[in-house]
């Protein structure tokens, strides 16, 4: 087969209308054909050998391809060379991205749709409620945006103007990075931005308890409405939204075991939870068969017990908080907390609160009892 590229030649040329040109050269150029014309053959026969010599050094691709794109791709393939990336590369990379903006959607709608997904899952109110909360927030400043246009900078300069706490900043970054998880599942971008931004560091203190004359005086002071919650964060661990839960017939007396069951647990796993010889002896008194633990205006009466009993400053989470304390310090078990706690790892467990109490100060507060003289009367911490 002759791969010899066709010779430009010189052609005579006779129009009417131009009668003072006499001579044609046909050419390519970018892909195109052309055409020049001379009055003298001298200058014809010169362009053609020029445009000869040209074609010679470019090859016919050459001829066929624009200056301006091949010097576009040349550009190109230096700046993919130190990734190992070819230019076909960039261009399917790129081609999802933009299938993927048109079809994607508003942050607004993205948002609605989780909300929807999630609550049709069954989780948590508590769960949906946290998150239409932080995502919400999200959504009032990029509501409008269309999702896969949205990166991962823009999203770290959101967080960073929240101005607040390492921990809470990473509570909203989980809940954008969920939300961006699901937009990838539903095909609305093709990463998550969410994940090149930076975690914040967060330092742990020790988790807040209270100490046994602080326990102990809180159950001397409770009345019966608010009794039971405070006794079963002190001594069973419940978080408080699941005692907010919590019906009196999921209590068996006479197994000795508390049900936290699936919807009203944070993990969404039932588990049965230890009922304590003192905790028994607290609700015993004040025992009904069924409804729920914790009365509505709960909040009111036990911010009122607090500042009768003295406690002016409430560690965060502190009955359930004092229960894994003081549980770890006394019955030495991480696994049996941590079964108790609803944890999945008792690693975690040991890590957060191993050597905060003393084994004197665990077995007073587990012998902190009432009389059983009445209701409600002055308790004993042995």
């Amino acid at each position: 087969m002759d791969m010899r590229q066709p010779k430009i030649r010189v052609r005579r040329y006779s129009d009417s209308n131009r009668s003072h040109l006499k001579f044609v050269v046909n050419y390519r150029e970018a892909g195109k054909r052309k055409r020049s014309f001379f009055e003298a053959q001298a200058q014809a026969n010169s362009f053609a050998t020029f445009k000869n010599a040209e074609l010679k050094r470019n090859g016919i691709e050459g001829a066929e391809f624009p200056t301006s794109l091949r010097v576009m791709a040349q550009n190109a393939v230096e700046l993919l060379k130190p990734f190992g990336k070819t230019i076909m590369d960039a261009a399917q990379y790129y081609v999802a991205h933009l299938k993927a903006s048109e079809r994607s959607c508003t942050v607004k709608q993205l948002l609605a749709e989780l909300l929807d997904a999630k609550e049709s899952k069954g989780v948590s109110r508590r769960h949906l409620d946290d998150l239409r909360q932080r995502a919400g927030r999200f959504a009032a400043s990029f509501g409008e945006r269309i999702v896969a246009t949205i990166s991962g900078r823009e999203i770290e300069e959101w967080l960073d103007s929240l101005n607040v706490g390492p921990q809470t900043h990473n509570h909203y970054r989980n809940a954008v990075r969920l939300a961006f998880n699901f937009a990838v599942r539903r095909g609305y971008a093709t990463e998550n931005p969410a994940t090149k931004t930076e975690k914040a560091n967060v330092l742990r203190a020790p988790p807040g308890i209270l100490n046994v004359t602080q326990a102990a005086r809180l159950l001397e002071i409770a009345t019966p409405d608010v009794l039971p919650h405070i006794a079963i964060g002190l001594f069973a661990g419940l978080r408080r939204a699941e005692i907010e839960r919590l019906d009196w017939s999921e209590i068996d007396f006479e197994s000795g075991l508390i049900e936290v069951k699936a919807e009203k647990s944070k993990t969404a796993q039932r588990r049965f939870v230890t009922l304590q010889p003192n905790l028994r002896e607290w609700l015993l008194p004040v025992r009904k068969h069924r409804g729920l633990i914790t009365p509505e205006d709960f909040n009111k009466h036990f911010i009122q017990t607090r500042e009768i009993a003295g406690i002016t400053e409430w560690p965060d989470n502190a009955l359930r908080h004092s229960f894994a304390s003081y549980h770890l310090a006394h019955f030495k078990n991480a696994a049996g907390t941590a079964l108790e706690l609803g944890h999945h790892d008792s690693r975690v467990t040991f890590a957060h609160y191993r050597e905060l109490v003393r084994p004197k100060e665990a077995a007073r507060y587990w012998n902190i009892q009432p009389e059983t003289s009445a209701k409600v009367v002055p308790l004993v911490a042995r």
